[in-house]
């Protein structure tokens, strides 16, 4: 770092930090709210269109975890980080297409995106294919409004690759992956408290089937409060902490 970008990187810090602040009182008085112990909530750093620098100053702020997705950033940005000498828990959040999922695997602890049998195969193809050394924790993407076309395996659906259940059953035979739990994203023109309430329900029959799914990510920068006041284990949160995406090109 040359003396002049020295100002630029204390300010971005301030700035980090402060954002990292608000969302995690924000975060403590929802799971007070619910009576919930804050300990039973993870946040996910969402830096998606954001430097490496900005993992790095987040994980020296005490962040645990990171999301990402897309590919073509997020190996490079996880190098990066590594190159650093920082290891923090790497989530992939976005649909993610089976040619990616070799380059997914070299980085990612958890992939929240699952939404097929035949991705959850793939993965586990994947985890043999690159020799890796332990299993990949998956979490089932829920459609939550039956829309299969905007991602997500569909609830109450006998289809053998995106019905929930075959989704579910497939991720927990797999050799290579470990069935964590269940991801969603309220839909658009839907409540958050009536989206999360859908959800709820339906991670607690996944759970009757599969009592180690024990883990819930949902809830983003707009609607955290409501999820967590539904039962989520992990919330994504982007903006709330990083200010205002670049626009994606």
């Amino acid at each position: 770092m040359t003396d002049s970008q020295a100002p630029a990187r204390a300010d971005r810090r301030a700035e980090l930090a402060a954002g990292l602040a608000r969302v995690r009182s924000r975060i403590a008085d929802a799971c007070t709210a619910a009576g919930r112990d804050r300990a039973e909530v993870t946040m996910i750093a969402v830096t998606k269109t954001y430097p490496a620098a900005d993992v790095v100053t987040l994980v020296g702020l005490g962040v645990t975890d990171v999301g990402e997705n897309r590919d073509q950033e997020a190996a490079g940005k996880a190098a990066q980080v590594a190159a650093a000498g920082l290891t923090p828990r790497w989530h992939f959040v976005g649909r993610l297409q089976r040619n990616k999922v070799k380059s997914v695997l070299r980085y990612a602890d958890v992939v929240q995106s699952v939404d097929s049998v035949r991705l959850a195969s793939a993965l586990d193809t994947g985890v043999t294919a690159i020799g890796r050394d332990r299993p990949l924790d998956v979490l089932v993407q829920v459609s939550i409004d039956g829309d299969a076309a905007r991602g997500g395996a569909v609830p109450d659906s006998a289809d053998p690759d995106v019905g929930l259940g075959a989704v579910t059953e497939a991720v927990a035979a797999a050799g290579g992956l470990r069935l964590a739990g269940l991801m969603a994203v309220a839909p658009l023109g839907w409540e958050p408290e009536r989206a999360f309430a859908r959800l709820a329900t339906v991670a607690a029959l996944v759970r009757a089937d599969h009592p180690q799914a024990t883990e819930l990510s949902a809830g983003m920068s707009g609607d955290l409060e409501a999820a967590i006041g539904h039962g989520a284990t992990h919330v994504r949160v982007g903006s709330a902490l990083l200010g205002m995406r670049p626009t994606l090109r």
